[in-house]
């Protein structure tokens, strides 16, 4: 693309999402004018009430996401009101007339638009992890809660056995214990747009494993795109 691109990133949490986007941002444009891309940002939770916002948080024994407020605090949401409202917001997207839309969550399953391409976070990171870790003797997945680990399997497939264990993005950050329950592994996934590249060094340093990271798998395949 010759143009100015316009790119919608897409929260499952509120904007805007300073802790992603710029990050994103920097490595989609490395070497590039910052006139390359225009970025705009949409958030599922943008606009909710105090009320809406506890109507939407996941119940005991609902799928979950992690994701963030803007005034920085987590909220765990039910994955499948969450996806209700984030179709509904797609489909609005969908008519502005965007290049594409880069989703900013990798647990998150959409509806097919009718004009613009989808970056979809999960199908992306999941089918590269696959394909790395086909010779991986054991994968370690790092997730951002505790109750993600047993819905893991329900929503990601990833041929073995992988070694799934949380550590939160936005919350208390305990890596050190994550890592060393990976110690095992040979190939680690930070399966969370919210991790980003200072977590990742922690764990670089704590693991002799190769570690992936989800947003900058994100951010490579955006920059083919432009």
């Amino acid at each position: 693309m010759s143009q100015t691109v316009r790119a919608a990133f897409v929260t499952i949490g509120q904007t805007p999402r300073l802790d992603i986007v710029p990050e994103m941002m920097e490595d989609i444009l490395m070497g590039l004018s910052s006139e390359t891309v225009t970025a705009s940002e949409f958030g599922v939770l943008d606009g909710l009430t105090d009320d809406e916002l506890d109507d939407l948080r996941a119940k005991p024994g609902e799928s979950s996401f992690a994701t963030m407020l803007r005034n920085g605090q987590e909220i765990v949401t039910s994955k499948e009101r969450t996806e209700y409202r984030l179709n509904a917001l797609l489909r609005d997207i969908d008519e502005q007339d965007f290049a594409f839309i880069i989703l900013l969550c990798t647990g998150t399953k959409v509806d097919p638009l009718r004009r613009t391409l989808v970056i979809e976070s999960q199908r992306l990171v999941d089918k590269t992890v696959e394909a790395i870790s086909a010779s991986s003797q054991r994968l370690g997945v790092i997730v951002p809660l505790e109750r993600q680990v047993a819905e893991f399997t329900e929503r990601h497939v990833f041929t073995g056995n992988p070694l799934i264990v949380s550590a939160s993005p936005y919350g208390d950050r305990d890596f050190r214990k994550a890592a060393e329950a990976l110690d095992e592994c040979d190939l680690i996934i930070m399966h969370c747009m919210g991790y980003d590249a200072s977590m990742l060094a922690t764990i670089r340093s704590l693991v002799s494993a190769p570690v992936l990271l989800s947003r900058r798998i994100v951010s490579g395949a955006v920059r083919q795109m432009i």
